[in-house]
């Protein structure tokens, strides 16, 4: 019992250190520049991070997973995205557009990752995950209310 335990704290500790080197430094670049951005721009940001999340979801899910292990595997599949878009980035001329989108995805990564609780060991992760899930919370709110909005004849 102790040993599933003590792995399970060793992955998780693990995911934290994997994260702190590919997603934190995006995410708090991209956090930051949604709080300077005007109104005008707030929408690009929601439509980035809510473009990420859906494309993040796994295929084929199994709707019969818990909460935790749902949020995990988004969270890998974005974490995929982000190592993919850096290696092509470092291949390729970089934008900011490129790297707009893949700090995105880093945002939905982390935001997911807290999610599932990877976390609550780490007080500086916990708190930047509670950010990006306060993000991607307004985004998906925004999004639906943008959608009622074009469903909706006035």
């Amino acid at each position: 019992m102790f040993d599933w335990f003590n792995f399970e704290q060793r992955a998780r500790r693990k995911a934290v250190k994997s994260d702190r080197a590919h997603l934190e430094a995006r995410t708090r670049r991209f956090l930051k520049a949604y709080l300077a951005a005007d109104e005008t721009r707030k929408p690009q940001f929601y439509h980035a991070v809510e473009d990420a999340s859906a494309k993040c979801h796994p295929p084929n899910t199994d709707y019969q997973l818990e909460d935790a292990a749902m949020a995990e595997a988004t969270s890998r599949v974005a974490m995929k995205i982000v190592l993919a878009r850096e290696k092509q980035s470092a291949a390729e001329q970089d934008d900011k557009n490129s790297a707009f989108i893949t700090d995105a995805y880093a945002t939905v990564a982390v935001a997911y990752h807290r999610a599932a609780g990877a976390y609550s060991e780490d007080k500086a992760m916990l708190e930047l995950g509670t950010a990006a899930v306060h993000l991607l919370t307004m985004a998906t709110s925004y999004m639906m209310a943008q959608r009622d909005r074009a469903i909706s004849p006035d």
